[in-house]
């Protein structure tokens, strides 16, 4: 995860004061003011692996896609096909290309009703996201409207799901038990998903800032443990999950980062960046994303030069130490079938790593 600096100028959710009375690190993350850990990251991320956590996640971007051509703007928009939604409360993961298939961004879209879709994007590309939205929906007729008055919690872990039960009224307590996975459901003003960020089951909730703090502490009073971005950071990095801005970018197609499954490039439709994604399909790709398994106790960070011998050089592009492995791991970008051996250069030395392929850890344990 990216450097978090505080800044005078970041946003605060409507959990800050409960944040700052926990005793929580606050710091500066997409422009708001979040909490990094509450006294131990590692302690964070157990948690979440063994019983269930909560993270505050009401920077993300949500941003409500309503009228009569929602589903055909959002099939031009957009790599992932929502005509894979077969039903209102189906959700799906995907990413917006550029031209050149590199990634603007990538989010999750929530099929809610028969001519609305919710998508939840990220927090520092939210400018960027609704202007290029903007721009191509000219043609479509649709409406655009970014839900600001909403707070997001995620309750992760495999705990998650009884947790949250314990808490929610009769109404919310019925649809929430019928949930699957990557679907989501609207009850009242409250829209809960099964879906998120961390390798483990668990929901996501979208309800009104008012209503988040007494949400939180409910949560925190059934034994969901506060967790903060640290945590996320490793847990999703363990789940082989990538971090917009860190193992992709405008400069990276899907098909370079491990998303190739998520673009739909079979279907006749023409979506925005998928004659760059069929050239490169034709021509092959020359790098591509892979784990590293690093030998030692040093711990690999973004931009390390990751070598491979006569096969050429690549570059890490998320490092952290794992505490479920208990070993340090890495994504990186690296040249395409290069091995399964490399070095990895960190502080002026070299070491060690073996390829994997990701995620490093499933249902709580290590994979390789």
């Amino acid at each position: 995860m990216p450097s978090p600096v505080l800044e005078m100028t970041s946003k605060r959710t409507a959990l800050y004061d409960q944040h700052v009375a926990r005793g929580a690190r606050m710091v500066s993350f997409g422009g708001w003011e979040l909490p990094l850990h509450y006294g131990s990251q590692m302690k964070e991320h157990h948690h979440v692996r063994r019983d269930a956590g909560v993270f505050d996640v009401s920077h993300m971007t949500v941003i409500d896609v309503g009228g009569r051509d929602a589903r055909a703007y959002l099939r031009h928009l957009l790599a992932a096909d929502v005509a894979a939604l077969n039903m209102p409360g189906r959700a799906l993961y995907g990413c917006m290309l550029n031209e050149q298939g590199g990634i603007l961004d990538d989010l999750i879209v929530y099929w809610l009703s028969e001519s609305r879709f919710r998508l939840v994007a990220n927090a520092a590309t939210r400018d960027k996201d609704l202007a290029w939205m903007r721009l191509h929906a000219g043609e479509y007729a649709v409406e655009l409207t970014a839900r600001n008055e909403l707070a997001m919690l995620a309750v992760q872990g495999p705990n998650a799901r009884a947790r949250l039960l314990d808490v929610l009224d009769a109404d919310k307590h019925a649809v929430v038990t019928r949930l699957r996975y990557y679907e989501a459901v609207e009850s009242s003003d409250t829209c809960i998903a099964r879906t998120g960020y961390t390798g483990e089951d668990g929901f996501e909730i979208m309800l009104p800032e008012a209503q988040a703090p007494e949400l939180w502490q409910q949560l925190v009073n059934a034994g969901v443990a506060p967790a903060g971005l640290g945590a996320r950071d490793t847990l999703r990095l363990e789940a082989g999950l990538n971090l917009y801005g860190a193992d992709m970018s405008e400069d990276v197609t899907p098909l370079e980062c491990g998303l190739a499954w998520t673009v739909a490039l079979e279907s006749r439709r023409d979506f925005i960046g998928r004659a760059a994604l069929l050239e490169q399909r034709v021509n092959g790709i020359r790098r591509e994303r892979v784990g590293l398994l690093v030998e030692g106790r040093s711990v690999p960070r973004a931009h390390q030069k990751v070598f491979f011998g006569r096969a050429g050089e690549g570059e890490v592009t998320s490092g952290t130490f794992s505490p479920t492995i208990g070993a340090p791991i890495a994504l990186a970008r690296v040249p395409a079938s290069s091995g399964e051996r490399c070095e990895v250069e960190s502080r002026g030395k070299r070491l060690e790593a073996r390829v994997v392929k990701p995620p490093f850890v499933r249902h709580g344990k290590p994979r390789h």
